[in-house]
């Protein structure tokens, strides 16, 4: 893949998610706030930029994969930001977890400076994005979006379109980010509900995971949930919460009460209270056995 395009965001899933597309091919620049943590991409042949804008080339293309709203419209703005460097025909690839009305502001500016904004969340974690097993939501100007299939196919195993209204991959994300939040409190209650009637909860995920919820989710968080192992985090709890709350914030908007997700976001700033800040977001699940005094 003969592609050259900026990285801005090296984290835990933006790292291995820059090293897919070296492996593919692709040329990078690539930029993080915590220098230190660009070094094993640059060792592989990745050029290291000073600032987010330097990131970006005249009419090409800069990805963002970075930790909120705020993280991405302070390296899209102004006067050294992604949308001014990028310019005519220049493509701003985010794949943050953000605002649906976040993505459409930024489309809207981007468009008065004649570059262009697509979204692309991605659902996985740290380890899904280096087996390139992502799953990748997009939503933008058709031309565009074509563009940069090639890269997105390099960091990921599907992709899933959603139009060309900017926010519209953001709200497929947040549905299914809803999802998973939801059914972590369901496993806490089933499983602590099984443990307090002297069943193995270990046991019992496993029999759920293998018939009745074969699914990944059931499967994968099932085990941390019933183990009560929340280390290391592959998403962290207040990543977490500030997703649920983009949800509670994205149903309002629309006029969609969701009681669920507001039992959810209580019993994440509950684990919040508790010093739970560098756990797994699957620690809500703690609350439970707090509330059923088996802590």
């Amino acid at each position: 893949m003969a592609m050259e395009a900026g990285f801005i965001g090296l984290g835990s899933m933006g790292l291995p998610m820059a090293t897919n597309l070296i492996a593919a091919g692709a040329k990078l620049i690539v930029y993080n706030r915590t220098a230190a943590k660009a070094a094993p991409i640059v060792a592989q042949g990745a050029a290291l930029a000073k600032a987010p804008g330097d990131a970006a080339t005249a009419g090409g293309i800069a990805i963002t994969m970075l930790a909120d709203d705020a993280a991405l419209e302070s390296v899209a703005t102004g006067a050294d930001g992604l949308a001014a460097r990028l310019g005519a025909g220049g493509i701003h690839l985010s794949m943050s977890t953000i605002a649906p009305a976040t993505a459409t502001r930024m489309a809207r500016y981007h468009a008065e400076r004649g570059s262009i904004y697509v979204a692309a969340p991605v659902f996985g974690r740290p380890d899904n994005a280096a087996a390139r097993q992502l799953v990748v939501c997009t939503s933008g100007p058709a031309a565009a979006k074509e563009r940069v299939r090639p890269l997105l196919e390099a960091m990921g195993r599907a992709i899933f379109d959603y139009g060309e209204e900017p926010g519209a991959a953001n709200v497929a994300k947040l549905t299914g980010n809803f999802l998973i939040a939801a059914a972590l409190e369901a496993m806490a209650e089933a499983f602590t509900m099984a443990e307090r009637n002297g069943l193995d909860r270990v046991k019992v995920a496993e029999m759920l995971g293998k018939t009745l919820f074969a699914c990944p989710v059931y499967q994968r968080y099932g085990e941390m949930v019933a183990a009560k192992r929340h280390l290391p985090a592959g998403f962290t709890l207040p990543l977490g919460l500030k997703d649920v709350e983009l949800v509670l914030k994205t149903a309002g908007d629309a006029r969609v009460p969701m009681p669920l997700a507001a039992v959810v976001r209580d019993r994440m700033i509950a684990g919040l209270a508790h010093g739970r800040e560098a756990m797994d977001w699957s620690a809500l699940a703690l609350g439970v056995l707090d509330d059923a005094g088996l802590s």
